[in-house]
């Protein structure tokens, strides 16, 4: 069951290479940074995630981040998640996140299932809306 808004992100892209592109398998990484919050605690992060394009035209991919409070302290993440292109140049992502902290402001986070939608424009701009999974 979808349960409580955890927060929202904005970001940029920072970075994009191919790691492999051979027979028609395509898989590119792309790093970001960012800023938002996690229960209204305010963050910013970087994160790197992992795109394959599926024969079938879809997109699979993983990643990882940290994203820091202001007084230092962080938390880290790691996901997955399917998507596609979008008709404006951008791609469009659902999935789920795990994260990991030590930061008493945000260790509610610790043991939840986020999950997220992710969205792209042409110019590696991003939005995202992270959800509680009850």
């Amino acid at each position: 069951m979808l349960g409580d808004h955890i927060g929202d992100t904005e970001g940029q892209e920072t970075g994009r290479r191919v790691l492999d592109a051979g027979d028609g398998h395509v898989t590119v990484e792309v790093s970001f940074r960012g800023s938002g919050s996690y229960f209204g605690i305010e963050v910013q992060g970087i994160g790197t995630y992992e795109s394959e394009l599926r024969p079938d035209g879809s997109l699979y991919g993983e990643g990882q981040g940290v994203d820091m409070t202001a007084d230092g302290q962080s938390v880290t993440w790691h996901g997955a998640g399917v998507g596609h292109f979008t008709e404006n140049g951008g791609t469009s992502f659902r999935g789920s996140l795990f994260f990991s902290t030590t930061a008493p402001q945000l260790e509610r986070l610790n043991g939840v299932a986020g999950l997220f939608e992710f969205d792209t424009d042409a110019e590696g701009k991003s939005t995202g809306k992270l959800y509680e999974w009850k």
